[in-house]
């Protein structure tokens, strides 16, 4: 059996067979709520990486869907002792979620989270490479700039479509997932964000109007390329255009940098000393 933690907001740290939620909350009624990923690492004790990113982004994902605001330094304080409480080594994915809570309790919304251990060889099959499909994401590149109830950049529970499209891949015979718009363009996977080398330059998709998720990841990477000398840039890509790549990967906050070695049936280049440089810029 997996080893996870359960911690409630208010309530710190409870049995995980223990109820936490309502049967009318909304966010498993309606997936009505926001969440965010963190990677932990256990090296003698305990820690969370990019802790204060992704807080901000959780708060981001909160505003936009109308929640409201998370009290972060509570939010801190439950990690913690979620923490303190976890003696598994290696590492673990920390998930923070937030709903709007029960229909019968209005304006008293409910936060906790789940620490969970990651498996490791699942973890280091997808490191090792990835056969990736496209399938259309429905809808044009641009089109979150003007429908903002379609809740882009926001990591909402309503996860239902990247569920659907993960079991297309499978059903395909392959790994994972590129979306691509109706216009044409590559966007996200249904959990990871694209990263493509193309000669010394590092490019990922732009967020705002593309409804792209904003990933530490992506952002942690970029900034490390940066840093090394080389060019960065926010474009958006064709699948035609990954023939020229001297790489490209699917980027995780749990996962890590996984290359995509495949796609729709066309071997991508593949470097392995490019994919541990860049999982060193990662944080892997």
């Amino acid at each position: 059996m997996t080893a996870q933690l359960v911690a409630v907001l208010g309530r710190g740290v409870v049995d995980p067979d223990e109820p936490v939620l309502y049967a009318d909350d909304a966010g498993l009624t309606r997936g009505d709520g926001v969440f965010d990923t963190c990677r932990v690492v256990h090296d003698g004790s305990a820690r969370v990486l990019h802790l204060d990113r992704h807080l901000a982004r959780f708060a981001e994902s909160a505003r936009v869907l109308g929640l409201p605001a998370p009290d972060l330094p509570a939010w801190r304080d439950l990690i913690t002792t979620a923490l303190d409480s976890w003696t598994e080594s290696g590492e673990a994915s920390l998930k923070i979620i937030l709903t709007r809570g029960p229909a019968h309790r209005p304006g008293t919304p409910t936060g906790l989270l789940l620490l969970t251990a990651v498996d490791p060889d699942s973890q280091a099959r997808a490191r090792a490479g990835l056969r990736v499909v496209t399938l259309s994401r429905g809808y044009r590149s641009d089109v979150f700039a003007s429908a903002p109830w379609l809740l882009g950049g926001a990591k909402t529970l309503s996860y239902g479509i990247n569920v659907a499209a993960k079991r297309e891949a499978t059903a395909r015979g392959a790994d994972d997932v590129l979306f691509v718009s109706t216009d044409g363009f590559l966007l996200e996977g249904p959990t990871a964000g694209l990263v493509v080398a193309l000669g010394r330059q590092i490019v990922s998709v732009p967020t705002g109007a593309t409804g792209v998720l904003a990933s530490v990841t992506v952002e942690t990477i970029t900034a490390g390329a940066a840093a090394a000398g080389w060019e960065t840039a926010a474009e958006l890509l064709t699948p035609d255009d990954l023939a020229d790549c001297a790489g490209a990967w699917l980027v995780s906050t749990v996962r890590g940098v996984c290359p995509i070695l495949d796609l729709d049936g066309t071997s991508l280049p593949y470097d392995p000393e490019l994919t541990a440089t860049v999982a060193g810029w990662a944080g892997f």
